[in-house]
């Protein structure tokens, strides 16, 4: 058995994921080739924001956050979007020292003198457990907990609050997903509103569960244990009653553990740095390898160190289920995509999204994963390359 979880955009390491790439987003759409690195902590009636930025785009950091907890919908006494203190911590770097460049234009020469300015180790994977080609637990968790925020966003279930959590376990058989083991659902309910733990049980089954897994081909069974707010009561939830950080949500965001992951977070990040984009990369690889139909299940690894363009490492690991040698899978990989970071950039159009889709690009990935995603049109989920592999 195996499970894995997901939040909501209230629980407050998404808050602080949400507000940390609306920064990025706001700086990029008012200037693609900005530098910008943003970190967020909140707790009570309190949002604290680091960043450091090189951009000629002036934008008012507070109001941003501000408005990411409004739309959230915190309204509470204790944390709410008028009277939560936001402190800021900000730095411009001169421009000389990160000079714009459009990587658009560069040469193969120029594109080899830009060098990845961290050393970090990524990993992308792809499996055919679901239409994404995502790991069954983490895409579950997910729908479960999108279901969560879109029954409280159309006053379904009026009493419940911003934050909330979910948890799916299922049991496999060789390495393919078998029953709905059980799923948890931690739901914060507003204090002037508090239903009855039956109440509040039977509500999230009938407007949550079922309609998730309406359509889906495996679905809970009589011994299939569904939980609802397991160690009791959860009033208000929040920031109120535990803090957030940008980037501990590093599991939920990839591969629900499933999958190795960078232990770098991605959020709040612009598309210079590589411990970012090489993750969105070597997914985009992995799925390409799937789809492709060279491995049921597929894992890249890059490995990149400061100074350098090129990956120092490439790896490729199908777990027995390959039609063709890894080492030959990752010679295909080195033809087909090109990891450097510029190249990167380039490929997936990383500088340009935020501007052309509307209400920004990389705030709507902080919450819900941002792997497996088909409904914001992101790049690296195209299968575009499947026939080159092959």
């Amino acid at each position: 058995m195996f499970t894995s979880e997901s939040v909501t955009e209230g629980h407050p390491d998404k808050l602080c994921d949400l507000i940390a790439d609306a920064v990025v987003d706001h700086y990029l759409e008012l200037d693609p080739f900005a530098r910008v690195v943003s970190e967020c902590v909140a707790s009570t009636g309190v949002l604290f924001i680091a960043a450091r930025f090189a951009s000629e785009a002036k934008i008012e950091i507070p109001e941003i956050a501000r408005s990411i907890i409004h739309q959230v919908g915190y309204d509470h006494a204790e944390f709410n979007a008028k009277d939560c203190t936001v402190l800021t911590s900000l730095r411009e770097l001169p421009p000389e020292v990160v000079p714009a460049v459009d990587e658009a234009d560069l040469t193969e020469e120029a594109l080899e003198r830009i060098p990845a300015r961290n050393q970090v180790t990524v990993f992308g994977f792809a499996c055919r457990q679901s239409s994404a080609l995502m790991p069954l637990p983490i895409t579950l968790a997910h729908r479960l907990a999108r279901r969560l925020t879109a029954v409280r966003l159309e006053r379904r279930l009026s009493f419940l609050s911003p934050d909330g959590k979910t948890q799916v376990g299922i049991e496999y058989r060789d390495r393919r997903p078998h029953r709905i083991h059980s799923i948890t659902l931690i739901a914060a309910q507003q204090l002037a509103q508090t239903p009855s733990p039956a109440e509040l049980r039977e509500a999230l089954i009938e407007e949550v569960v079922k309609p998730v897994f309406a359509n889906e081909e495996l679905r809970p069974d009589e011994a299939t244990h569904i939980l609802v707010n397991p160690d009791g009561p959860f009033i208000t939830g929040g920031p109120a009653v535990h803090s957030g950080l940008t980037g501990r949500k590093n599991a939920i965001d990839t591969y629900g553990e499933y999958a190795r992951q960078s232990g770098a977070a991605l959020s709040g990040k612009d598309p210079s740095r590589i411990d970012r984009i090489g993750a969105y990369a070597a997914r985009y690889a992995a799925k390409n390898v799937v789809a492709a139909g060279l491995a049921e299940e597929c894992e890249v690894q890059l490995s990149y160190t400061i100074g350098q363009a090129r990956p120092v490492s490439v790896q490729v690991e199908t777990f027995g289920t390959g039609n063709v040698e890894d080492d030959e899978i990752a010679r295909r990989l080195e033809r087909c995509f090109d990891f450097r970071p510029a190249a990167i950039i380039r490929d997936l159009n990383l500088r340009h999204l935020p501007a052309l889709v509307k209400g920004g690009f990389y705030r709507k990935l902080a919450a819900y994963g941002h792997m497996g995603r088909l409904d914001v049109g992101v790049p690296w989920e195209r299968v575009d390359r499947a026939e080159a592999l092959k």
